[in-house]
């Protein structure tokens, strides 16, 4: 069983990545600045992080689900998840870390989900 993976979309704030790295530095979080992902559209982000095996964390919930569910269709994800913009960054952090300790890449793939529901 491997461990989590993520991968920030464009629209997640940084202070969530540096505060997720700092906590546990053991975390694999890639910025959306390291995968250049500024100004790519929600297909060509979700075809990089599935083949990075990372989970997609954005707080896109306009498009990212239908995105999401389009992709699905034909290609395999290794997961999205969409923080909602009220959470605190420590609720954001404290989430992120409680997800990487306490699941599986697996239990990931092709699964959506919102924080909070």
């Amino acid at each position: 069983m491997k461990k989590v993976r993520f991968q920030a979309d464009a629209d997640l704030k940084q202070s969530i990545v540096s505060g997720v790295l700092r906590r546990q530095p053991n975390l694999d979080f890639q910025s959306a600045n390291a995968a250049g992902f500024e100004g790519k559209k929600d297909q060509e982000v979700l075809v990089s992080a599935a083949k990075e095996r990372r989970v997609l964390v954005t707080h896109d919930r306009k498009t990212m689900p239908v995105e999401f569910g389009e992709f699905v269709l034909s290609q395999t994800s290794s997961g999205v998840l969409i923080l909602s913009q009220r959470l605190s960054i420590n609720e954001a952090i404290e989430t992120l870390i409680l997800i990487w300790e306490a699941s599986t890449a697996e239990e990931w793939i092709n699964q959506i989900m919102s924080i909070p529901f």
